[in-house]
Formats: structure tokens, sequence, C-alpha cells
């Protein structure tokens, strides 16, 4: 009998997805003590997944951990094949045919909706379009805003995704140059006629998403002033003591930067930010495109720590000519895979995917989309740990062999990226930055990725 994960038989594993939590399961099962061979596939000829492509720009201290990322894939039990679809260019069936273990890292590609009438006007966007746009995302360089002629903004939801688009949206030209912004986005946001971003959450300053470090920047930016109504800050009895309950520093730090915010005169910058609490959407109104949002104040209700939001019936309409859906990510069905269509992930018991055979999840696409990115790290340590304990009772794949699954996908004329060849697009992008004094300019199309590539 094979002995998988023997000096004679490694474990043959595919991660599916090349983002943290991707590459953290691949680093747990190299520094394992059995012997692994790690294919990790990715739709996308760039690795890095949010990493990359969701990440702010001018967070690039954040974006250092994927040196990290590049010591994994120098592992000589590592490959990396990019611009690979699963489910399109090779099925989940036809990949366990090659691999003993299949581990989903997809993440949570889509947005949730808001459920509201005009959600699909022209002029309301999701904030995955925006952040993908700005940050040369390929999926999003087609999108279009309508900057030049936005004056007010509403961003729904209070996360630290929505902070981010708040931020570009209120930074200056010049602050946003020496980042690894899209050109093309630094150009249309030059042209931006935005003068007021309303930051829209539906429940108190308590329970805000954002962390400190993020709600922090709004109140230091060159051109912008936050704007906080001491209504707001004037806190409930649950509100002082969910806010006094142990594990809650992150919220007093909130609340306190919050109350700084409320004190301040109101500022001589040309935008405002308004952050405005317990509050939500009812509708979005307008004839061809967004004109206004309908908002209904609310109030809270129940014990501290689980206040839920009710609306009061008060509403207003507030006059804006763009908004951003920033209310949570779902993952995506994938055929093959069991998926738990409520919550958006695939069903699992710590990482072993329910109902199927020898397939393993990690990431968002597991546990939802929650944490930051080292949270994936202990995540995908977990998943690792349910392979270990499930070595004994794994099936070897019947097709050992790299060679015949590279001859397949050759079949099917798809153009497989290595890592080498990323080496040499990241190589390009960071030399189109260091002439114009930004970390990389990024190439945003998979044409000219193939270009560079065929120079």
């Amino acid at each position: 009998m094979t002995t998988l994960g023997s000096e004679t038989r490694p474990l043959r594993v595919a991660i599916v997805g090349s983002g943290p939590s991707g590459f953290y399961a691949a680093e747990a099962l190299f520094k394992s003590d059995i012997n692994t061979s790690v294919t990790m596939f990715e739709r996308l000829p760039t690795p890095f997944g949010l990493l990359r492509g969701g990440v702010a720009p001018d967070h690039q201290r954040m974006k250092s951990v994927s040196k990290a990322y590049d010591r994994i894939a120098t592992n000589p039990n590592f490959s990396f094949k990019g611009n690979v679809t699963i489910g399109q260019d090779i099925t989940v069936e036809e990949l366990q045919t090659f691999y003993d273990v299949v581990i989903f890292a997809c993440g949570a590609e889509t947005d949730k909706k808001l459920g509201i009438p005009g959600e699909a006007l022209p002029g309301s966007h999701t904030a995955t379009e925006f952040v993908g746009w700005y940050n040369g995302h390929p999926d999003y360089q087609s999108r279009a805003f309508a900057l030049k002629d936005a004056k007010r903004v509403a961003i729904i939801g209070q996360g630290n995704v929505a902070i981010d688009v708040t931020r570009i949206l209120a930074k200056t030209t010049e602050e946003l140059s020496t980042s690894d912004i899209a050109q093309s986005a630094l150009d249309e946001l030059a042209q931006s006629g935005v003068e007021e971003i309303y930051l829209i959450g539906r429940r108190g300053p308590v329970q805000a998403a954002f962390t400190e470090l993020e709600i922090k920047e709004l109140g230091v930016l060159e051109d912008a002033d936050p704007v906080v109504s001491e209504k707001d800050m004037a806190l409930s009895e649950a509100d002082s003591t969910e806010l006094d309950g142990e594990g809650n520093g992150k919220a007093r730090k909130n609340v306190a930067i919050l109350k700084e915010f409320a004190d301040r005169s109101g500022g001589t910058k040309s935008k405002k930010i308004v952050v405005r609490f317990f509050q939500s959407p009812v509708r979005i109104e307008g004839t061809d495109r967004v004109e206004s949002i309908v908002l209904e104040r609310n109030e809270l209700s129940g014990e501290p720590g689980k206040q839920k939001a009710k609306g009061t019936g008060d509403t207003e309409t507030l006059p804006v000519d763009l908004v951003f859906r920033s209310v949570g990510y779902r993952g995506l069905p994938l055929e093959g895979v069991p998926f738990h269509e409520s919550w958006g992930v695939f069903p699992n018991d710590l990482g072993r995917i329910e109902g199927a055979n020898q397939l393993y999840v990690t990431g968002w696409i597991k546990r939802g989309p929650s944490g930051v990115i080292g949270t994936n790290r202990g995540d995908s340590k977990e998943t690792v740990a349910t392979i270990l304990e499930d070595l004994i009772t794994l099936t070897p794949c019947n097709t050992p062999d790299q060679s015949e699954l590279d001859q397949l996908l050759a079949s099917r004329d798809v153009r497989v990226v290595t890592f080498a060849d990323w080496q040499k697009i990241d190589a390009k992008e960071i030399s189109r930055g260091e002439e114009v004094g930004k970390p990389r300019e990024k190439i945003t199309s998979i044409e000219e990725m193939f270009a560079v590539l065929d120079n």
C-alpha cells in the first residue's frame, strides 16, 4: 500500500486560489513532517489575491507580506499555475485525478446586496467594482464611475473597505501619486468633482466595524475634513456598558477618535467626510441614474454586545450622485463542491468540506469574510492539521503525474503562467513605477501581461 507523504510518494496537494490563505496553507504543509508537493492554481496571471487587488494602494506596508509568500514559492516542491480557471479550464473532478487533496482558498468573490429598490440604477456600484478598478484588477478596468460629474457620494457600510473607498475619494492626486494606484484610476480621480462623502452605518459608533488605524486616517487628509454629529456620539446606557466590556479595546479607540472628530469645528478643507450612524438605506431614487438615497433612522435595542438596529419610520432623502455598497462579501458556488447558499461558504468541519471526498477549504470561503490578512494563517494551519489527521484514510489519486496535467491543459489551449513568469511581470511593473516615483505601475490587462512575457 502506498504511503502518502512518504519519501517515495509525496502527498500531492492542489490549492485553488493564490491569496494569503492559499499561501499560508502551502507554508503549513511544507512545515509539517510529511513530504508534500503543492501546485497552486490561480485564474489570473498574477498571484496574491486580495493582497494585490483588494488592499488599498496607499497601504504599502500591509502589502509587504508578499515577500513571505515569495519565500514560500521558492520551495522546490511548490508550483504555480496562473491563468487557469478551475471549473472552466479543468473541472474539480479532473483535478482530483492528479491530486490526492484539493484545498479551496478562493475567497468571497462577490458582494452582498442591499435588497432595496433602485439598487441597480446607473451610479449605484459595489465597493468591489471600485476597489478592483483603482487597484488595477483586469476584471474591472472597463468600469466607469462618472466621478467628474459627481459632487455627493454615499457609501453604505462602515467596515475597512468602506473606509478605503472613502479615503481614495477624499485624497488629493498628490497624496495618491506615490502609491501603486492604477494610473488610469489616478487620472480619473484627478478630474473628480466629489465634495461630500457620506459614510453611512446602520448601528452606532460603538458597533462600527472599522479599525482604529483606518478611521484615524480620515482625520489627517490634506484636503478633507471629517464631520461627526455630537448627537450620534451620545452613548446610551447599553452602549456604555458594551464599550466598557472586556475585549472591546478596538471600540473604545474608535469612539475616542470619533469624539475628537465631533469636537472639531467643521474645518475649512474643500471636501467633507460626513460619518453618519443609526441609518439604513430604504431605496435609491433617480430617473435615469442615481439622484438621491432615502435613509431611515434606526434605534438600537437588546442587551450590550447584541444590540440590533430597528427602523423608527423617520426617513430622510439625501441628494447624492453616486452610491457605493460595502455591506459584506460572499463566496460563489463551484460545480463539484458542496455550497451553503445562505452563508456563501463551502460547508466544512475544521476545513474538511462536508459531503465531499478529500476536498478541503480555507480562508473566507471557509469561514466567511472576517478577520485581517494574518487571520488566514491560523485558519490555514487548522485546515492542514485536519488533512494530516485524515492522512491515513486518504486514497491516492489515479494519475500522480504533473506532465499529464500539463498536457491536458495544453490540449485545451490554456496558457499557463508560472511563478517565474509572474516575476517577470512583477519586475516590469516595478520598473515602470520607478520611472514615475511609485512602488509599481500595475499592468491592468491580461493581454499586456502576455505581451511582457512574449518579449
